[in-house]
């Protein structure tokens, strides 16, 4: 292990995790949650894995903070003035942390597993965009399992220009991911690894969600889940 490069990545993790915290991004547990999470992904992927951490986070903060006046007056911004917990970081994490562990401890299994976390950020980033932007541009909004109009901003209510954003997110990552480990089909996998969980996250939204069964933060989890199965699912299958 080159400890030159990993203290490297443990400084400017720490500066990122002051910077979140300083400006308003994430409470004091959810940035030391994401700093470890953060090293055990670059421990099994690299500066690459750390690259799609760092892209999601970006884009889900400025997905967050678009026209933020307009969120709060339709009731619909995040709660906490969108300062992000332990939770929320492990919701959209934690999968890809998990198997940053797996591929250090496994490096045989490092392909499969770095593309499964390209994955589970694919999802994060779809879902987080398309609720995000979604509820600011779409026109008609439908419940997911009925497709009948329902409230914007409801758990399982989408909107067509949402997921279009959702799907734009999922192939900038996927992009990115691609520069690293080569273009082909990995390309097409990660779009529907991000789109499955996505629409995982809906059903359960409309669903489960709606019900009190599973907060916010499972269902998450189980989006970025799902996202990585089936990117993996697809490489083993097709690959």
């Amino acid at each position: 292990m080159d400890f030159s490069r990993l203290g490297l990545v443990v400084l400017l993790l720490g500066l990122g995790m002051f910077y979140s915290v300083r400006a308003g991004k994430l409470t004091v547990s959810a940035a030391t949650t994401g700093g470890v999470l953060g090293l055990l992904i670059y421990l099994g992927s690299g500066f690459g894995g750390l690259g799609l951490l760092a892209l999601f986070f970006g884009l889900g903060t400025a997905a967050s903070g678009w026209r933020v006046a307009e969120k709060r007056r339709l009731g619909l911004a995040e709660e906490n003035k969108g300062r992000r917990t332990a939770g929320q970081v492990v919701a959209n994490a934690g999968v890809a942390g998990l198997l940053g562990l797996l591929a250090w401890q496994l490096p045989q299994h490092a392909p499969l597993a770095d593309l499964m976390l390209a994955g589970s950020f694919a999802a994060a980033t779809a879902d987080t965009l398309s609720s995000e932007l979604g509820n600011v541009y779409g026109r008609r909004y439908f419940n997911v399992l009925t497709f009948r109009p329902d409230t914007r901003g409801l758990n399982g209510v989408v909107s067509l220009e949402g997921t279009l954003l959702g799907l734009a997110g999922t192939a900038v990552l996927a992009a990115t991911y691609c520069l690293g480990a080569g273009w082909g089909t990995t390309f097409g996998w990660l779009l529907v690894a991000g789109t499955a969980g996505n629409l995982m996250d809906s059903v359960l939204g409309a669903t489960l969600e709606r019900r009190g069964v599973l907060g916010n933060n499972a269902v998450n989890f189980i989006n970025t889940l799902t996202g990585a199965l089936v990117a993996g699912g697809l490489a083993q299958w097709l690959g």
